[in-house]
């Protein structure tokens, strides 16, 4: 029999899948309400410390090189090099790293080049994603199956352009304690990316919520990707707020599993990308059933690094 055309894909998915009744926001005292806004705003001022100071802040990125269909790239001062930092901590040909699997094996290249693991110099390591040290210098061996390196210089120019970072007023109409609705059939799925990588990922189940006073459905996704734990899930999702007071790309929240079954989901947490910040980061894109019309008055605002 042919299935009408409104019948999609999705559609099947969920078909036979009971949802629970739309979850209202958690009911707080007043004093309940003040210690949660005492802890976010004090959340808040070590964040905006982070990035103005961090070796690893967004802005301490000065390059990014991704391996595309290469599996090795050499880095060093030289100018041959796949990746070039052109500064007296690098030897000329410093290091290669080798994707292996879900690792990366890194070998330094020259002679007295050495590179440190967990504050340990050595020539020669097995690594995971992860991050290794040259000099001051800390780089970054990004997987995601798309892997690339990013270099984090704390002298990088971008510490300059510093202006704070926005955020919602804390408003706890926007926290919830909800069941998560159990993908039946626990499918993968494609996440595209701000790099135009199709990112792998298992559709966990989804979230009801009442915003507003209207229903909402978002679903969980669980990213298939070395370093990714098996209980791990996120929402990434676009609101009416996206473009205009909130990042054009959407914002992210990780649900807190709780002893009982349920997940605490604060959107007052929820973040902006960190390609919000800097160009040198492969961001998700929200799947298009995460794309509310309500707007979420809460969580982080778009300070405008990227244009």
């Amino acid at each position: 029999m042919r299935l009408p055309l409104l019948v999609t894909a999705a559609a099947l998915l969920l078909a036979g899948t009971t949802f629970a009744a739309p979850t209202a926001p958690v009911r707080l005292t007043p004093a309940e309400t003040d210690s949660l806004t005492k802890s976010l705003l004090a959340d808040r001022a070590d964040t905006e410390k982070w990035l103005k100071e961090s070796p690893t802040s967004y802005l301490a990125t000065v390059s990014r090189v991704d391996f595309e269909q290469r599996t090795k790239l050499t880095i060093g001062r030289d100018e041959h090099n796949d990746m070039r930092i052109d500064d007296p901590e690098f030897k000329d040909h410093h290091f290669q790293a080798t994707v292996m699997g879900d690792s990366f094996h890194v070998k330094s290249l020259d002679a007295g080049a050495f590179f440190t693991v967990k504050d340990e110099p050595v020539r020669n390591a097995l690594v995971g994603p992860s991050s290794i040290k040259v000099g001051r210098f800390t780089i970054r061996l990004s997987h995601q199956r798309y892997p690339a390196i990013i270099v984090f210089d704390p002298k990088s120019p971008r510490y300059a352009e510093y202006k704070g970072m926005k955020w919602f007023a804390p408003n706890m109409a926007y926290r919830f304690v909800a069941p998560l609705t159990p993908n039946p059939k626990a499918d993968t799925t494609i996440i595209m990316s701000t790099r135009g990588n199709a990112r792998r990922a298992v559709r966990v189940g989804w979230f009801q919520l009442k915003m507003g006073g209207r229903a909402v459905k978002l679903e969980a996704h669980r990213l298939l990707e070395p370093g990714v734990g098996e209980n791990d899930m996120s929402l990434f999702f676009q609101d009416a707020t996206t473009g205009k007071d909130s990042y054009g790309v959407g914002r992210y929240l990780e649900p807190v599993k709780l002893p009982d079954g349920r997940y605490l989901l604060d959107f007052n947490n929820c973040y902006s990308p960190a390609c919000a910040y800097s160009p040198h980061y492969n961001c998700p894109i929200p799947s298009k059933a995460n794309r509310l019309t309500v707007a979420v008055r809460a969580g982080e605002q778009d300070a405008h690094y990227q244009h």
